[in-house]
């Protein structure tokens, strides 16, 4: 598998830890990408054993069939998508500016959009778990999304 990540992003390997401006995987990642402050990633295709964590990250893309065996985890930064992928837990956005985006994905756990400031989109998303957005300013848009659990609050209706 071709993984790349493009950007000013910070890659946990176990044990090690890897920092670079551009960086070309060729394998899978056995542990957690970790997105620094200010960092970008754009995973195209990405196996990720663990999590996908940013805080304060500029910028998250994950897309083209990415799989993460945990986690998608993002707080306080700018813009993120996750699109066409598989997310075997939970996709988090949380107190972010940026554009968000949740679209075409399988997600084994929840999706939480809480407490954003920016245009947030969620559809077609099929989703074990709950759906919630609040406090979302402005509201979330989105539909067609599948949800085994509970569509709570601004998402009720996606």
């Amino acid at each position: 598998m071709l993984t790349t990540l493009l950007g000013f992003a910070a890659v946990t390997l176990l044990p090690a830890i890897l920092v670079a401006d551009e960086r070309t995987c060729r394998t899978r990642v056995k542990g957690n990408i970790k997105v620094e402050s200010r960092a970008s990633l754009n995973a195209l295709g990405v196996r990720v054993e663990g999590n996908v964590q940013a805080e304060n990250a500029r910028q998250i893309s994950m897309t083209q069939s990415s799989r993460v065996g945990g986690s998608v985890q993002v707080k306080q930064g700018g813009s993120a998508s996750v699109l066409d992928s598989t997310v075997q837990a939970d996709i988090q956005y949380q107190a972010n500016r940026g554009s968000l985006r949740v679209n075409d994905n399988r997600v084994g756990g929840n999706v939480h959009v809480i407490g954003n400031q920016a245009r947030a989109e969620i559809y077609r998303n099929a989703i074990d778990g709950n759906l919630q957005c609040k406090e979302n300013r402005p509201r979330p848009v989105g539909g067609n999304n599948r949800v085994r659990g509970n569509k709570e609050d601004q998402c009720a209706a996606f």
